[in-house]
């Protein structure tokens, strides 16, 4: 039997358009990731060691060691990190992702999203910020003490409102509006960060037991315009896991990097991770930084990519390109180029300064490979030594040596079917 693999693309395509992405729950990471560990610490990524991870990556484990009581100071975590008694896995491997060096630890906090149409869920952390913060490697005192607030004080308030609201759609109700005033949902999630508040707020005022701790969960709130990454994370990863193992599917599921390597997963190729080299981003850098500063990709944010927003939807955010030195051309030039490599439009998010043209949608490996065409995608960068955090911002090729694998790879697996 002849292999449809258009068909199976299509397949894969109505699951992402059908996905009904609804924020339920708050909840600690040890109580609600599937395998998670009081000794297991999840990463961004595709699998790797404690001595292959990147200087950010190793930060971020030493913070997340510190954080939950497990060393006492940086050197006794470093210590504790590689006697082989802390485990390492991917969060893609946990129904999860996380943004950066992606540190989920048994303790942290976790956004549940459920795609209602599936049935599946999937997690995300908490966003603490810019600059010195756990993602990007930061260990500090303040960023721990930042830390335990987020678990003490914040997550429990935003729990208590979403138990009140029962759900919030993030499709419809945030996404989809945020594309139109001026976010990608990547590297700018402003619109969406205050639309998520406006629309949790009465309920957090319904539920208030402490004025004082309410009011600086409205501060932090206020003040952070990333705090829809983490949601828009979860609602990829929800998404797109409901189109994994679809036979003869050459759409990705997966794009992620951890700093070293960058890897991808097929939908038709299912859990296969195909790696390469982390690569460099041109980036922006805030001042007092150098180029030689700049650590190589990191994070499961491709996610959004991967989804369908982010850099197919950079032509929707002129003022990001801006910020990572580009210009509104370039947007336009980058949400087009990706046309090319998809399978469709987004029947959902659209972009208005293309006539409200949907975003280019499901990244077909066929199509890079036939226009020798990486995705790009924009992201934020870490300094490449542990401890220090976020110095810009910039933009980014997927190596095309993970896509040649993977075709390889899915030529071979249905050699039989494709005549």
């Amino acid at each position: 039997m002849m292999l449809d693999i258009d068909k199976a693309n299509e397949t894969a395509f109505k699951r992402l358009m059908d996905a009904k992405p609804m924020w339920i729950d708050i909840q600690k990471a040890i109580d609600i990731i599937p395998g998670m560990k009081k000794n297991l610490i999840l990463h961004s990524g595709p699998p790797i060691t404690w001595e292959r991870m990147c200087g950010p990556q190793k930060g971020a484990v030493i913070g997340a060691l510190i954080y939950e009581g497990l060393a006492k100071n940086p050197e006794e975590a470093e210590k504790l990190a590689g006697s082989g008694e802390i485990k390492y896995d991917p969060c893609h491997h946990h129904q999860a992702v996380g943004p950066m060096a992606g540190i989920i630890s048994a303790s942290m906090p976790v956004i549940v999203t459920q795609n209602e149409t599936a049935g599946n869920v999937a997690f995300n952390t908490l966003n603490e910020g810019i600059g010195k913060v756990l993602r990007m490697g930061a260990y500090s005192e303040e960023v721990i003490t930042r830390l335990k607030w987020m678990e003490n004080v914040l997550a429990p308030v935003l729990q208590k409102a979403i138990k009140k609201a029962g759900k919030i759609e993030l499709k419809n109700n945030i996404i989809a509006p945020a594309l139109h005033m001026g976010d990608e949902l990547h590297n700018r999630s402003r619109a969406a960060s205050y639309l998520l508040l406006a629309k949790i707020t009465p309920y957090i005022l319904e539920t208030m037991d402490d004025l004082h701790n309410t009011t600086e969960v409205f501060k932090f709130m206020e003040a952070n315009v990333h705090n829809f990454l983490g949601w828009i994370m979860s609602t990829a990863k929800a998404s797109l896991d409901s189109c994994r193992n679809i036979e003869g599917c050459t759409m990705l599921t997966v794009m992620a990097r951890n700093g070293t390597d960058f890897g991808i997963q097929v939908s038709g190729l299912g859990d296969q991770w195909f790696t390469a080299p982390a690569p460099v981003p041109d980036v922006l850098l805030f001042p007092g930084f150098t180029k030689e500063d700049v650590n190589p990709d990191m994070g499961d944010s491709a996610i959004t990519e991967t989804y369908g927003v982010g850099g197919c939807a950079i032509a929707s955010a002129p003022a990001i390109i801006q910020f990572v030195g580009g210009t509104a051309k370039l947007a336009l030039q980058k949400t087009l180029s990706y046309y090319d490599i998809t399978i469709g439009e987004n029947t959902t998010y659209q972009i208005p300064s293309l006539d409200f043209r949907g975003t280019p949608t499901g990244i077909d490996i066929r199509k890079v490979i036939e226009k020798n065409q990486p995705p790009f995608i924009d992201t934020g960068v870490a300094h490449r030594k542990p401890g220090i955090g976020q110095v810009g911002a910039g933009l980014v090729d997927a190596p095309m040596d993970v896509f040649k694998q993977a075709l390889t790879a899915f030529v071979e697996k249905y050699a039989d079917q494709l005549g």
